[in-house]
């Protein structure tokens, strides 16, 4: 009898320990965090109910789940800053919507990651920028772009997932990416009318290996747009459309930009775009290297410009035309290109005459134009390709034939 007391006292006090120490652990433990249970309403102010839920969800020690419930919330500026102690997912589920007036907040950025590792962000939300008031202010013909918020802005994130949000209409860039590393972005969804003015879809610069996969973009601006200092970016899967297509650049205009070394696209689908892929660098500019640019099962559906290297780009005649680009381009190939353009020009391989490009391959092409103009045709300039199999139409004749 005294034993079973003494095991029945040892066992309740090991009760009320366990019990305390729970009350006590931090919120963290609990691994999910509802912004509901932070304050968060449908329609009103969410700011800082994800800030509150990211402060406790970061601290923890175990991976953690913030989330946005279904419903409608507004959203004013809002930085996630690590480092975190562990893996962090922040769950979209309904859809957050931004000020549609441009001088909330004029400059920057509106939903931003900065340093973490092993995030992800998911859910099949959306981002409203509420971009179309914006647009209207935006003359970049006149005066300079006018540097408006970023949708979703990742900085410095690494082994991080992006994948099934939907970004609609951004004042400015829809994403824009820098200093990442191993970064994937799977089924996303980007959505802006055609007439939304520097909407790229996403902008990379200054990162290493990031994937594109599985997505579709359609913007007034590059579908996907590529600075300096990118090393290994696969594109793969994605639907382009309307939008200025998938672009390297514009390069050269500042100095000191570092290499482009890797751009890979694949399985990728034009649809309506003034540009299919394209390189572009400013004439008149810094120097700077492109290299290792590989373009393979691309269709063209009624594309402007299906395939383009410009290195006399200059939009709204910001530049010295008379004086060459100084970006030295190399080791591009271009294979299995097919479809339709809405010009005559098929295709554009427009290099620089101060440092031509190089190590250029183009293997079967087959685009047709139906206009009254005539059939579809090729300009060449500084650049003498290879070719492998088919070439509708002809490109660069009288250039080397492998």
């Amino acid at each position: 009898m005294e034993l079973n007391i003494k095991t029945l006292f040892v066992f309740t006090l090991m009760l009320f320990l366990a019990r305390l120490g729970a009350a006590q652990a931090p919120a963290g433990q609990s691994g999910v965090f509802d912004v509901t249970k932070f304050g968060a309403t449908p329609n009103g102010d969410i700011s800082k109910a994800i800030l509150d839920a990211f402060k406790e969800a970061c601290a923890s020690t175990s991976a953690s789940t913030i989330i946005v419930p279904k419903g409608t919330f507004q959203m004013k500026q809002v930085k996630l800053e690590g480092p975190c102690k562990a893996p962090l997912e922040f769950q979209l589920q309904g859809t957050l919507q931004a000020s549609p007036d441009p001088k909330i907040l004029p400059e920057g950025e509106w939903f931003t990651v900065n340093y973490l590792n092993q995030f992800t962000l998911s859910g099949t939300g959306i981002f409203d920028g509420q971009g179309k008031a914006a647009w209207a202010q935006n003359d970049c013909a006149k005066t300079k772009c006018a540097h408006l918020p970023y949708n979703l802005s990742f900085n410095f994130l690494n082994s991080s997932t992006i994948q099934d949000i939907t970004s609609k209409d951004s004042k400015n860039f829809h994403m824009n990416v820098n200093g990442c590393n191993n970064l994937t972005f799977n089924r996303i969804t980007i959505t802006a009318p055609k007439e939304s003015i520097n909407t790229d879809g996403i902008h990379i610069a200054r990162s290493k290996n990031v994937n594109i996969t599985d997505s579709v973009i359609g913007t007034g601006d590059d579908c996907i747009s590529v600075g300096d200092e990118l090393e290994q970016l696969h594109i793969t899967k994605v639907t382009c459309g309307p939008g200025h297509g998938i672009s390297v650049g514009s390069l050269g205009k500042t100095p000191g930009e570092k290499p482009v070394v890797g751009v890979y696209v694949k399985n990728c689908t034009f649809i309506n775009t003034d540009n299919g892929v394209r390189v572009k660098t400013w004439p008149a500019s810094h120097q700077g290297v492109v290299t290792e640019l590989h373009y393979e099962d691309i269709i063209v559906q009624n594309v402007s410009n299906p395939i383009v290297i410009d290195q006399i780009y200059c939009p709204y005649n910001q530049c010295n035309k008379d004086l060459p680009s100084l970006v030295k381009i190399s080791k591009v190939s271009i294979k299995n290109v097919k479809g339709t353009s809405r010009t005559q020009d098929a295709v554009l391989l427009l290099c620089s005459k101060g440092v031509p490009c190089e190590g250029v391959e183009v293997g079967d092409i087959d685009i047709t134009y139906n206009g009254k103009e005539g059939p579809a045709k090729t300009s060449c300039e500084n650049v003498k390709p290879t070719f492998v199999g088919k070439q509708n139409p002809p490109v660069c004749a009288g250039a080397q034939t492998a």
